[in-house]
């Protein structure tokens, strides 16, 4: 070998060491970098003698990053339906709870109790009213969290709408520039990088999978199918409203579903275009979870107001105890008047002093037009009767069935809790999944032991090639002074 090739080959391993040097150096700096892949540099032999830099190949895991980002998904879900059902237990409080609606109705019935035992006494008969307001006010806060609830997962939704659109164009152009710089000996793991954590961003929102494409661009389709980007991204459309209340559904209109590039596209269901992930789950939140609430909140809002407005129980009276607004409540009117039905409770106001009304219509009647016997009980003890007595729930998710307004009230909170208690057992085993799945991943990205141990090879080599110039050096200084 000529002394200019074994220079050459020496200044060809030179070039390849600094490479290198500088890709250990990129792995130690990134080793936390979200989204980032492990570099390694390809060389091969040169033909003319040497050692030729081929590229920097991006090492990752592809398989095991796709189950991460459906495990992230399902987690994302998961988490939406556990702390929307949970809010729900919270607003309707358990029956431990002394401010939950059970509780309150159980204090008015103890209330009545009082007052029948002295239906002379002005202040028992004010506890009777508090305790009935405190009964009214408690399920109108209910129904106003619930609503509260649904309206925060419509701002969600519109959030994770505009990441969705931004972060597929986003994608899409990075398609286009890796596309571009394919084939080149340029190191676009930059690129690379940029694009699995926009990929991730995605993942969170709906489950997905990525398919490879010519010149190392890639598709993104939802597991059920819906394009996201083949090519050019897909748009979404969504227009959040500024206030919902309970008569509010995405079947009357009045609220807005997704659209795919201008087309109606379904959100729930187990073949929905977009279901599964936390933006199907946002819906879910929104259309069937806080309305089955509502729903079985309007129920034992009407089963109460029934209860107290039986000719039978009072005959003077037009409106019971309890009121849909100021009216009362007719079964038969078109449309129903039971949506929103918890919204609109309260106590009549005939026996509210504050509105007009006398405490002593409790004892004598509602529509009593002067005091009776202060001594009568009947009426106070037909109203607490009314309150413990068994009776068919006229509508919700217990129709038919048997309860006094306490067993009703117990009943309803514990039909969530044992919805919320499955879906937090659910949230914790996706959530353990990703966990592992994460960790597995990190397992397989740098590795800063190793790369030192690189470092150290690469020290080693770039000193062998200085040290075969400097011999180069000298023999070229020897033949010149022959």
């Amino acid at each position: 070998m000529s002394l200019t090739g074994s220079l050459s080959n020496a200044l060809s391993g030179l070039n390849a060491a600094s490479r290198g040097t500088q890709v250990v150096a990129s792995n130690i700096a990134n080793a936390q970098t979200d989204g980032y892949g492990r570099r390694s540099l390809e060389t091969s032999a040169h033909i003319l003698g040497g050692v030729r830099v081929d590229g920097v190949r991006r090492d990752i895991n592809q398989a095991l990053i796709s189950d991460r980002r459906l495990s992230q998904a399902e987690t994302g879900g998961a988490g939406i339906r556990a702390d929307a059902l949970s809010r729900i237990v919270a607003a309707l409080g358990t029956p431990d709870e002394p401010d939950s609606i059970a509780a309150r109705i159980a204090a008015l019935e103890s209330a009545l109790v009082s007052a029948a035992s002295r239906p002379d006494s002005n202040s028992r008969l004010a506890d009777v009213l508090f305790a009935a307001q405190a009964v009214a006010g408690t399920i109108k806060s209910a129904a106003n969290d619930i609503q509260a609830m649904r309206m925060d997962a419509e701002k969600a939704i519109a959030t994770d709408v505009r990441t969705l659109n931004d972060s597929l164009a986003a994608i899409a152009e990075l398609n286009a520039k890796i596309s571009s710089n394919h084939g080149t000996r340029a190191d676009i793991s930059a690129l690379y990088d940029q694009r699995q954590v926009l990929v991730d961003r995605v993942a969170e929102i709906v489950p997905l999978r990525q398919i490879p494409r010519e010149h190392g661009m890639i598709a993104l389709y939802t597991t059920t199918g819906a394009a996201l980007v083949d090519g050019p991204p897909s748009e979404f459309g969504f227009a959040p409203v500024g206030m919902i209340v309970s008569e509010m559904t995405i079947d009357s209109g009045a609220l807005s579903g997704l659209t795919l590039n201008g087309k109606p596209v379904s959100t729930t269901g187990s073949y929905a275009p977009m279901g599964g992930g936390r933006l199907g789950a946002l819906f879910e939140q929104r259309d069937i979870i806080a309305p089955d609430a509502q729903e079985s909140l309007d129920a034992l809002a009407r089963d109460l107001i029934e209860r107290f407005q039986d000719p039978s129980l009072d005959p003077s009276l037009v409106a019971g105890l309890f009121t849909d607004g100021a009216n009362a409540y007719d079964p038969t009117a078109v449309p129903p008047q039971e949506p929103g039905l918890s919204e609109r409770i309260a106590v009549n106001a005939l026996v509210d002093p504050d509105k007009g009304g006398a405490l002593w219509r409790l004892r004598d009647g509602l529509g009593a037009i002067a005091p009776g016997d202060v001594g009568d009980t009947r009426l106070l003890d037909a109203l607490a009767g009314a309150l413990s007595m068994g009776r068919p729930a006229s509508s919700g998710p217990f129709a038919g069935q048997v309860f006094s307004a306490a067993t009703f009230a117990a009943e309803t909170v514990s039909r969530v809790s044992v919805k919320a208690q499955r879906a937090i057992e659910n949230e914790g085993f996706a959530m353990a999944r990703t966990n592992a799945l994460k960790e597995a991943e990190l397992q397989g990205g740098v590795d800063t032991d190793a790369e030192l141990q690189r470092l150290m090879l690469y020290e080693q080599a770039y000193a062998a090639n200085a040290r075969v110039i400097q011999t180069v050096d000298q023999m070229i200084r020897l033949l010149m002074e022959i």
